[in-house]
């Protein structure tokens, strides 16, 4: 099967996905077929640009490595493997917890009624808005698109001023519904990062999400103890966010490791597509609003981490993904 030169494929039927719960399935598209050892094979990878996509005005044009299909589902453990990752790289939203429908977008529209906007984001607009890395391109894209609010100011820099007033506020409401604890942890994930802790894999989360908010995630969910091992990239670290490469570019630049030697867990297009044009492996979990999206060059695509007895893959399966292909 040919690897697709386009950056993302996303279904409209994505936005009335429900919640992906984590339980076995076969899908005959992802059946997996171990490949002898890399001695007696070649992989090929080729610099594709991909076509400009354009979503509420904002259009991105991405350079990146393809590489051949490798899709797999179902449990996958290989704990024979010698080879581990130099590091494990986590997007946050969608991948450590399933923030966005009844996190973020709950935030956002709290925020919009407070400062009596008169906006509203329900599901299936977020949605498509999530096509758009970062929240504070994401207001200023919608509001560019339909109109801005009336008490909203004319003048450009103004208008960056305001939009930025309007994320901190959300930030911090979002942050008070991590606080409580109300939104959980995706089944899997202390799991595999107490693994490469173990194992002397360095952890970090990259993500477009605002640092405080990325944070407060890994501290309150995560605990302190594992807080304190993991490097978070998020926010506006780097000037061009998913699915520009940057951010994961930065994490292994900092990390001081090869990104080839970097696995990096998704959920998203866009997060997979930034991993890829960044040269490193990369496993999709899916979450509720991306489980019909395009993963055709993701290296793994399962419905979580999971814990065992439902246990979907390990950080040695992770290893192993280095040392072999999966074809479809």
């Amino acid at each position: 099967m040919a690897a697709s030169s386009s950056i993302i494929s996303i279904s409209s039927a994505s936005l009335f996905t429900p919640k992906i719960q984590c339980l076995p399935k076969h899908n005959k598209d992802h059946d997996h077929v171990p490949i002898p050892s890399s001695s007696s094979f070649t992989t090929h990878a080729s610099l594709k640009i991909s076509r400009p996509t354009t979503t509420f005005g904002i259009t991105t044009t991405t350079t990146r490595l393809n590489f051949p299909p490798r899709r797999l589902s179902c449990s996958a453990s290989a704990s024979s493997s010698s080879t581990l990752p130099s590091a494990l790289l986590f997007d946050c939203d969608g991948v450590l917890v399933d923030t966005e429908k009844d996190g973020h977008r709950i935030s956002f529209n709290q925020t919009f009624q407070e400062r009596e906007l008169g906006v509203t984001w329900d599901v299936d607009l977020y949605g498509e808005l999530l096509k758009i890395g970062g929240g504070k391109e994401r207001m200023t894209a919608y509001f560019n698109k339909v109109g801005w609010p009336a008490n909203a100011p004319t003048g450009e820099q103004e208008r960056k001023e305001f939009i930025a007033s309007l994320h901190k506020q959300k930030t911090e409401l979002f942050m008070a519904l991590i606080e409580k604890k109300l939104l959980p942890l995706r089944p899997g994930v202390a799991k595999i990062i107490d693994q490469a802790f173990a194992q002397g894999v360095q952890v970090a989360v990259c993500s477009t999400s605002n640092e405080k908010a990325v944070s407060a995630i890994v501290s309150f969910l995560l605990g302190p103890e594992r807080a304190e091992k993991i490097k978070i990239f998020a926010g506006d670290v780097v000037p061009r966010k998913k699915p520009d490469p940057a951010i994961y570019l930065l994490a292994a630049s900092t990390l001081n490791v090869e990104p080839s030697r970097c696995v990096v867990v998704e959920d998203s297009a866009i997060g997979l597509a930034a991993a890829k044009a960044a040269g490193m492996t990369c496993i999709v979990t899916k979450s509720g609003y991306t489980a019909d999206e395009d993963f055709l060059n993701a290296d793994a695509v399962f419905d979580c981490i999971g814990d065992p007895p439902e246990e979907r893959f390990d950080l040695a399966f992770c290893g192993s993904l280095l040392e072999k292909q999966y074809v479809s």
